[in-house]
């Protein structure tokens, strides 16, 4: 939920997602449409259905066993989420670089620098988490980089890896959001929906692609 996506937006929907959903198990059984319409609010839908996928083959594949399959590929799963709950389930050593931890390191050790690469932060974070607790330690770590934020310091943009957000009003990103607005009330044809049409159908193409919705007898539904 925390990715591309600010903690005050988050907290509420954390809360009602474990409530609605408060082990794996019941994640894994609950349809799709339930849990993308828990999800709605948060954007970036897509990461709904790679927990949902994820659950599912936690469960079916490695009887709910979370350690056994993080050393396996699941879906939506890269090296930071890996990494995070490694750290932050299971209280294992590794390093955690995201956007806050970025913060940090790059204010600390790489000020001359006008870019910083993953790999560069990766070889100070190995050596700065030696004998430290790894879940309070990049708990700290990401406070840190939150507070010098507020404090003023803006660096994340001289990180190779950094990527402004794109606006919300008139993107795709809304349109999508829109669209499974719409059908969690039930199958539509969408074509009333504010949008031109060229967008409508992207939007429409890559929630298909992403296997979020279906086309049945002309009407568009949740998959």
């Amino acid at each position: 939920m925390l990715q591309q996506t600010q903690v005050p937006r988050v907290i509420e929907k954390y809360k009602s997602f474990l409530k609605k959903f408060p082990t794996v198990r019941a994640l894994a059984k609950a349809p799709l449409s339930d849990v993308l319409k828990e999800w709605s609010g948060l954007g970036y839908n897509r990461r709904a259905k790679y927990l949902h996928d994820t659950a599912k083959k936690v469960v079916g594949e490695y009887q709910g066993d979370f350690k056994k399959a993080l050393e396996h590929p699941l879906p939506g799963v890269g090296p930071y989420t890996r990494a995070a709950v490694r750290a932050f389930a299971f209280n294992e050593p590794g390093e955690i670089i995201e956007t806050n931890v970025r913060s940090a390191f790059i204010h600390h050790f790489f000020q001359g620098l006008p870019l910083v690469e993953d790999r560069q932060i990766l070889s100070k974070a190995t050596q700065a988490a030696k004998g430290q607790d790894p879940r309070t330690w990049h708990w700290a770590l990401m406070d840190y980089g939150a507070y010098l934020k507020k404090s003023g310091v803006r660096n994340n943009s001289r990180s190779k890896h950094y990527t402004k957000q794109s606006k919300f009003v008139g993107s795709l990103r809304q349109i999508r959001g829109a669209i499974l607005r719409e059908l969690h009330r039930g199958p539509s044809y969408v074509k009333k929906l504010p949008f031109e049409k060229k967008n409508l159908e992207k939007a429409l193409q890559g929630l298909t692609q992403d296997g979020l919705i279906v086309k049945e007898k002309g009407k568009w539904r949740i998959a």
